[in-house]
């Protein structure tokens, strides 16, 4: 199996070398060490990130994002069913994050807002 170098991921997924390890730490993704002491990803850590990226656009915490993950297969590819799985899970989080941003919205309507010209 053909393994990416860190380098490699951060160009096909537009994510920092940084970031990966930050993610690594973390154990949202792994690598193996080469024998040279590099990291070697295989290739699903990009479908990971990018899974992990948008998680975290839509507001998902580290934490959250790693409990999503964890039931992902760490011996094999995860498959289609793996990651359909994985966004059912997503759903209810992004729910509750869309009805947190629509009462905040709601609060800011009621707000009574003066006009910057009445100092």
């Amino acid at each position: 199996m053909a393994m990416l170098t860190i380098g490699e991921v951060s160009r096909r997924s537009g994510v920092a070398p940084s970031a990966l390890r930050f993610y690594e730490e973390r154990g949202l993704i792994v690598s193996v060490r080469s024998a040279g002491n590099q990291r070697r990803f295989r290739r699903d850590v990009l479908r990971r990130v990018a899974v992990i990226q948008t998680a975290q656009r839509a507001g998902l915490s580290l934490e959250e994002i790693g409990t999503l993950l964890t039931d992902l297969p760490a011996d094999r590819t995860p498959r289609k069913g793996d990651w359909a799985a994985v966004a059912r899970r997503m759903q209810p989080l992004l729910d509750q994050r869309i009805d947190a941003l629509e009462t905040l919205r709601g609060q800011l309507d009621g707000v009574p807002w003066e006009e910057d010209d009445q100092r």
